[in-house]
């Protein structure tokens, strides 16, 4: 689980940081904007935002509207936003809730931490930050993700350590000097990391998707070796080979959690790998194709064109603009 997940992080270009370092009184309500609206305040590239809450003291609710459902957490709840929608936190009674979308832009922009809101009840504190992937990437792992991830982390010593280190970096980030950020962003991604490996234990056996599939020994494994070589010539002889099974079972197992077979993953991998890589340098598209495993550029060029509905050149060419 572990080998896959890191192999999929790795290329989808995790980064982490802290926006918000809060202590919150009773009666409090706060809405986060969505992920879109976030990511325009950041200088760089386009690119798709996590947000997460983590609980360090007291209690609190989350909702997706006002009026909707409330997820209530408690201290050592850590909650993931894969999708990034626009949500409510708050405690006590219902009051008007405080937009920080304008606070969040100059936070941004100033690297200002807000500390303190409320009507002087109860405490809750949070730290809540956000992580960024790269968005063409980032469709794998979001595809097997619901819009809501709460984890409890303090029912054992290594979510606890964990949580430990990264309230302290948090809260002596501006005296640890300029690798403070460094520190932060790392332990977010390994408090996502935590995160996502304690969700995929708790799925019910019948859950299919991209995570259900690396719970499974050998479709994970499969998984893993080809995040790692996606440019390799695998056939579903090797890799049946690799993983210990053979090749009809291995594809049955594909098709059960993935809906799909392990050469048609590989292929759609490779197509998103190489629509990043257009996007993000300055390789031709003859140096792409080989780069992802096509050793033909008219080959590669037929099946992005399947893939993307249009050519590589083309699409690059059509994303730079739109993102101008």
């Amino acid at each position: 689980m572990a080998d896959v997940l890191s192999e999929m992080l790795k290329a989808v270009k995790l980064d982490g940081a802290v926006f918000f370092n809060g202590e919150f009184s009773s009666p409090w309500c706060m809405r986060t904007p969505d992920s879109r609206t976030m990511a325009s305040y950041l200088p760089s590239g386009p690119k798709h935002i996590f947000i997460f809450h983590l609980v360090a003291e007291g209690r609190c609710y989350w909702r997706d509207k006002e009026g909707g459902h409330a997820v209530l957490l408690k201290a050592g709840d850590i909650v993931i936003l894969p999708h990034g929608n626009e949500h409510l936190m708050g405690n006590g009674p219902d009051i008007t809730p405080l937009d920080s979308a304008p606070y969040l832009k100059q936070v941004f922009a100033e690297g200002r931490i807000l500390s303190q809101l409320g009507g002087g009840g109860e405490i809750t504190k949070l730290v809540c930050g956000y992580l960024t992937c790269d968005p063409q990437l980032g469709h794998v792992l979001l595809a097997g993700l619901p819009p809501i991830v709460k984890i409890h982390i303090r029912d054992n010593p290594s979510g606890q350590w964990l949580e430990d280190t990264f309230r302290y970096s948090v809260d002596h980030a501006e005296a640890s000097g300029p690798g403070g950020a460094a520190v932060i962003a790392k332990l977010s991604e390994a408090m996502f990391i935590e995160t996502l490996r304690r969700y995929i234990v708790q799925l019910p056996q019948t859950q299919k998707g991209w995570l259900a599939g690396v719970r499974d020994p050998h479709v994970g494994r499969a998984l893993a070796i080809l995040h790692k070589q996606p440019s390799f010539a695998w056939t579903i002889a090797s890799l049946a080979n690799e993983v210990g099974l053979s090749r009809s079972v291995l594809a049955e197992r594909f098709r059960r959690y993935l809906s799909d077979t392990p050469m048609g993953y590989l292929t759609r991998w490779r197509l998103q790998l190489a629509a990043q890589a257009l996007t993000s340098t300055s390789k031709s598209v003859a140096e792409v194709a080989g780069h992802v495993g096509y050793e033909s550029e008219p080959s590669f060029n037929r099946a992005f064109k399947r893939e993307f509905g249009t050519p590589p050149a083309r699409f690059r060419n059509q994303t730079r603009r739109a993102h101008q």
